[in-house]
């Protein structure tokens, strides 16, 4: 019989519940007001086409304090990813980025510009389930967001974060527009996105930090975590790993087999880098709160990358995974990235 996960999916949807997961952010039509102050920055929303998903999108912006007092100034960039059945506003609605942001600067952290992107239910990768688009519009899965912009033609997520967002936001921003200036973060499944793309696009990204990711999703056993790791062999060990309300979104977004998993494990990808000629290894840095049910998937990465001999800042702390954690420890992803991004002149 196959051990069981610490949470199970009740538990965890009971704490989510608590703490606001699963119900996304609202959507405002403008954005929040921000203090007209010297030390605060804007926040912004824009819109782009990405060519990748064949569909229009809504991307929200941090602009540092100084943007709009030195207009020949240009910046790093750091892309913030949310999490699963999130939106675009969650890091400045439920996480509070833009008050952190605004404290950092004043205390002396280099500036730069955020970036958070709707990443829908995506787990940032191209699917392996080309998805039904007509279906899709005819009853949209989300209540809280329209069709027009959850319903996508082509699910290409990896493409539209990597390539779409990044050139749009190097052509309408004053950034600097380089491997060595551009970093990502995210929660969750964004912490997911965040190591995945990173990986994957080694040329786009320096840096890559997760907050509670799911760094190893085939992770099985054991619990806790204690070495010599046990992944999924089947679709059936996948299906209890991942149940509902997991399984709807991973099923489509990973696939059904196991090989395409593997194709979109982390600590694979690494490996892949790893062999690959003149690659550059994006710095990594991952933390998990101690109580988190996804504890091990982020224990289970960092052996992963020891025994590749691949180096990743990684820390534990108290807390689960709720918004109450994510908000305490932005400071240090942020912080981390904008030491990583403005190393090069």
């Amino acid at each position: 019989m196959m051990p069981a996960r610490r949470w199970r999916v009740p538990q965890f949807l009971a704490i989510a519940a608590a703490a606001g997961i699963g119900a996304a952010a609202p959507r405002p039509a403008t954005a929040p007001p921000t203090a007209a102050t010297p030390r605060s920055g804007t926040v912004v929303a824009d819109t782009l086409w990405s060519q990748a998903l064949g569909i229009r999108k809504q991307v929200i912006l941090w602009l540092p304090p100084s943007y709009r007092s030195q207009p020949s100034r240009r910046y790093p960039v750091a892309y913030y990813l949310h999490g699963l059945w999130g939106n675009e506003w969650d890091w400045i609605r439920a996480g509070k980025l833009d008050h952190t942001l605004d404290s950092l600067t004043a205390g002396g952290m280099a500036e730069m510009i955020v970036v958070m992107p709707d990443g829908d239910d995506s787990w940032y990768t191209t699917w392996n389930w080309l998805g039904d688009w007509p279906g899709c519009r005819r009853n949209p899965p989300r209540k809280d967001e329209p069709a027009a912009s959850y319903c996508v033609p082509w699910p290409h997520y990896d493409d539209y974060v990597a390539r779409d967002l990044v050139h749009f936001i190097d052509s309408t921003y004053r950034t600097r527009s380089n491997r060595a200036s551009r970093g990502i973060a995210g929660l969750s499944m964004g912490g997911y996105g965040a190591i995945m793309l990173a990986l994957a696009y080694p040329d786009v990204y320096a840096a890559a930090a997760s907050h509670s990711g799911i760094l190893s999703p085939l992770y099985l056993s054991p619990h806790p975590f204690a070495g010599a790791p046990r992944y999924a062999a089947s679709e059936a060990e996948l299906k209890q790993v991942w149940a509902e309300p997991f399984w709807p979104s991973m099923g489509k977004a990973f696939g059904r087999d196991t090989a395409a998993w593997w194709a979109r494990d982390p600590a694979r990808r690494a490996a892949r880098l790893l062999r690959k000629s003149g690659a550059q290894m994006p710095a990594l840095k991952a933390d998990v709160g101690v109580m988190d049910g996804f504890v091990d998937e982020s224990r289970a990465f960092r052996y992963e990358l020891h025994r590749l001999g691949i180096p990743l800042e990684y820390s534990e702390f108290p807390g689960a995974h709720t918004w109450v954690y994510w908000r305490a420890h932005s400071a240090e992803s942020a912080s981390w990235l904008a030491k990583q991004l403005t190393r090069v002149p």
